[in-house]
């Protein structure tokens, strides 16, 4: 199954119908906490022929159960969550990073190198050796290649360093990529404005910000940000790309903005994945162009749970491609009946 799953993700002709009944067929013989989910729901695969019919995995419950396919002990890699005020981690186990690793490149170079630029690489986040259990570190270890450097280290960024790497870039007419937080970008926009620093980085930079302010007490709006890259890094909103990703997913998802060639909001699902938007008030798909709870399928979960159900908010548009909006009011997520107490009902 797994070598099936690569072949399509590396573009094979498989079906991902076909593949997406038969992982849960995979996960519902070897998953026993969601088998026990599952036929509580009186869904199996005896009674599913539909992938939209496949039940989903709330994101709470990697903070409660040990959603595996496979015996933990033989987990290869953990990622834990992070930055949310949940005092405990929700963890994703893998078998082998094969599936993993296979999904980060092919959506990267997809969404933010279509160009097939060679760019050195500054990523304000730690490095995957001084974070083993983040999976935003692990993604960045895998797509840097040998002049990539990291420029968060024990909990600090390191502003001087990365503005002065930052000059000799400019003065060398070096078109650079910079990649991180949302949060530490602002970090450093901060750190510009008080040391009266302002770059004009070569046309060809670019951008990628992710996770959004989540568990900080600082907010910023997706334009004000993106405002800022072109006022302290000369990096227009056009070459600012958000990464939509968690690590309860395999699989991330890119505004396809460098695709395109202009600012764009729109996220395309990639061709192993799917995204539903579910109305929270009745469990059931919404309407193309209504808000509800982003739900992902994605095949390279092989060993925990394809199906993941988030707390997100965002719009389904007409042709397949999804907006997000940030995360659901506690309302809005119980509204939607999908919590890691369902778990527990047998």
């Amino acid at each position: 199954m797994q070598s099936r799953i690569l072949d399509f993700i590396n573009g094979g002709s498989d079906s991902f119908e076909r593949l997406t009944v038969e992982v849960f067929a995979f996960q519902f013989e070897r998953n026993t906490v969601y088998r026990a989910y599952c036929e509580q729901q009186k869904l199996t695969p005896a009674t599913v022929r539909d992938w939209r019919q496949i039940p989903a995995v709330p994101t709470s419950g990697f903070r409660e159960f040990t959603l595996t396919c496979f015996p933990v002990e033989e987990a290869v890699a953990e990622f834990h969550t992070s930055g949310t005020t949940q005092a405990k981690a929700g963890k994703h186990f893998f078998r082998t990073p094969e599936l993993y690793d296979a999904a980060i490149r092919s959506s990267f170079a997809t969404h933010l190198l279509p160009d097939a630029a060679r760019l050195p690489m500054m990523i304000l986040t730690p490095s995957p050796e001084e974070a083993p259990h983040s999976s935003l570190s692990h993604m960045m270890g895998e797509v840097s290649g040998d002049d990539a450097e990291f420029y968060v280290h024990g909990g600090e960024l390191l502003a001087q360093k990365l503005a002065r790497d930052l000059l000799e870039a400019q003065w060398a007419h070096q078109p650079v990529f910079l990649l991180g937080t949302a949060f530490a970008f602002v970090n450093f926009f901060d750190y510009c404005k008080k040391e009266n620093l302002r770059f004009e980085l070569t046309e060809s930079s670019r951008a990628m910000e992710t996770g959004g302010f989540k568990g900080r007490s600082r907010e910023m709006s997706k334009t004000e940000l993106y405002e800022q890259f072109h006022r302290w890094l000369g990096i227009p909103p056009l070459r600012v790309v958000n990464e939509y990703g968690m690590t309860e997913l395999s699989s991330q998802f890119y505004d396809e903005t460098l695709v395109v060639g202009h600012p764009s909001d729109l996220k395309a699902s990639p061709p192993w994945t799917r995204v539903l938007v579910i109305d929270p008030s009745t469990g059931r798909e919404a309407a193309p162009n209504e808000r509800g709870l982003i739900r992902v399928y994605d095949l390279a979960n092989l060993w925990s749970a394809m199906c993941v159900q988030t707390e997100d908010v965002g719009i389904l548009r007409e042709d397949g491609k999804f907006e997000v909006f940030g995360r659901a009011a506690a309302a809005e997520v119980r509204g939607c009946s999908l919590t890691a107490e369902m778990l527990l009902t047998k």
